[in-house]
């Protein structure tokens, strides 16, 4: 693999990296949950979210000007904005309970949370193994158990969304919370995007 060719794989680790952060970050953040603290939250989530976007950038600027690219590099923007997005939606989970004034949050959400974690911490895994994706004989078992931690989140946001339409409460706030859950399955889905993407590289350069 040429010398340059690294970069590639170096910008996917490093935003796979701070998907794990801002992942824990959120954990963090309902764990410890305090309205009051949101606006600080929020500004601490964006620091992730715009590192993110800062490689994203770098990502373009580099295909924009490579004459060659160690595979597709239509498949690299792809999976450029990809990564970006599992940053993008974390940071709008945050954004959600800000926008809603939630006041105390659902354990659900938690345990949510802390499946995206360990999804995040999967495409860290992935990222780690796709410069050598030829020899890897780890990439493909990581792709799959990142697929399944999606179906988790699946059951849970599944569970989580009917539990709450039975039981009585607010209606603005079960609007608020659907809103928010929808959120939470968007990251899980981006997550498995992304490692459906590297997948798709794979079995096309293989």
């Amino acid at each position: 693999m040429a010398k340059g060719d690294k970069f590639y794989f170096e910008n996917f680790t490093a935003c796979a990296v701070l998907a794990k952060k801002a992942a824990a970050y959120l954990v963090e953040c309902l764990e410890h949950y305090d309205a009051a603290q949101l606006e600080a939250m929020l500004a601490k989530m964006h620091e992730f979210e715009h590192s993110a976007d800062i490689k994203k950038h770098e990502m373009n600027e580099a295909l924009a000007k490579a004459f060659v690219t160690p595979v597709d590099r239509e498949d690299l923007d792809l999976l450029s904005h990809q990564m970006d997005n599992v940053l993008d939606l974390l940071e709008e989970v945050l954004q959600k309970l800000y926008i809603f004034d939630v006041q105390e949050i659902e354990p659900a959400a938690i345990e949510y949370a802390q499946n995206l974690v360990k999804a995040c911490e999967l495409l860290g895994a992935i990222m780690s193994e796709f410069e050598n994706f030829k020899k890897s004989k780890k990439i493909h078992s990581l792709i799959v158990e990142c697929n399944d931690v999606e179906e988790i989140c699946d059951k849970l946001y599944l569970s989580s969304v009917r539990q709450m339409t039975k039981r009585d409460g607010d209606a603005f706030d079960k609007i608020c919370w659907y809103k928010v859950y929808d959120c939470l399955e968007a990251c899980a889905d981006a997550c498995e995007h992304v490692s459906e993407c590297v997948g798709s590289i794979v079995m096309k350069n293989t």
